[in-house]
Order: C-alpha cells, then sequence, then structure tokens
C-alpha cells in the first residue's frame, strides 16, 4: 500500500512541474526548455521504476493538453511518448539502481537517446510533414535536422547527468 502511494505521490508532482512549465511558458520557447521535462522524467524513472516515467508522462500529458487546447493532442502525445521513451531507454541500458547509486553513463545515455529521439520526431511531425518547412521526406535539410538532433542531445545529456548527480547525491536516501 505505501509502494502505491509513493508512486501516485511521485507522479502527481512530478506531472504538475510538468504542466506549470507547459501552462506558463508559452509553446515555442517551451520546447527549448525540454531539460527540465528530461530532468523530472529521469527522475520518476529513478524514484518510482518501471514505468515512472510513462506515468508521469501520461498524466503530464493530460495535464498540458487541457491547458493548451490547440496543441492539445500533440502535447499529450509527445509529453507520454517521451516519458515511454526514457522508460524503454531506462530498461535496455540498465540504468535503474534500485537501492544503490545510478550509475551515471547509463543514465546520461538513457536520456540522450530518448531526448534526441523525441526532439527530432516532434520536428518532423510538427514542422516538415505538414510542410511548413518545404522539403520532400527525402530532403531534410541537413542543417536542421542536424541543429535538432545536437540540441536534443544536449539537452539529453545534461538532464542526465543533472538526474545522475541529485539521484546520487541527494535524492536516493529520502524515505517517502
Amino acid at each position: 500500500m505505501v509502494h502505491k502511494a509513493k508512486r501516485i505521490f511521485i507522479t502527481a508532482l512530478f506531472s504538475s512541474v510538468i504542466f506549470v512549465a507547459n501552462f506558463f511558458i508559452p509553446p515555442p520557447i517551451s520546447s527549448l526548455l525540454i531539460a527540465l521535462q528530461a530532468v523530472i522524467l529521469a527522475l520518476a524513472a529513478l524514484f518510482v521504476g518501471r514505468l515512472g516515467a510513462t506515468y508521469v508522462g501520461l498524466t503530464g500529458g493530460i495535464l498540458s493538453a487541457l491547458s493548451r487546447p490547440a496543441f492539445g493532442p500533440f502535447t499529450f502525445v509527445f509529453t507520454f511518448l517521451y516519458g515511454l521513451l526514457v522508460d524503454a531507454f531506462f530498461i535496455v541500458f540498465k540504468a535503474n539502481p534500485g537501492e544503490k547509486e545510478a550509475n551515471r553513463n547509463r543514465v546520461i545515455l538513457a536520456m540522450t537517446f530518448s531526448t534526441a529521439i523525441i526532439g527530432f520526431v516532434s520536428y518532423y511531425v510538427i514542422a516538415v510533414y505538414p510542410g511548413i518547412i518545404e522539403l520532400t521526406p527525402l530532403d531534410l535539410t541537413p542543417m536542421m535536422s542536424g541543429l535538432v538532433l545536437f540540441v536534443a542531445a544536449g539537452s539529453g545529456i545534461s538532464a542526465g547527468y543533472a538526474a545522475a548527480y541529485l539521484w546520487n547525491k541527494y535524492l536516493r536516501n529520502i524515505i517517502i
């Protein structure tokens, strides 16, 4: 029972942080602050364990979609998919520490891959596919695609490092 209550508390707390960041910061700028969302999702995966980031992504996506009706479906899908990717890469790289310290390099790898994928997919779906940027699907402008991947991967690296540092130094011994 305590484990379930802890999971709900962490999910609600972290989802509300994602909601507040998406609600008070306008859409183009909020996408640049993906590192904040990445740290929150990584900490959710570390605190809750399996499917922690997915729960936070699902709940945060629903709350954020309600706050932005025009972008609601995209906000929900990308936030939920991001949480799912974080959990998937945490499993692939075996980054869940349990009771021990988190392996910083594994957390960084998990966050780098998940952030790069969600950054590129959201760029493609929002800008390239609808024709906002005039390109054919095979001609993705290497400069812009490379920039999106570079910024997303950099955000993932910094978020993974920050989450692992916070977990190992301050958060792993917290009793909830």
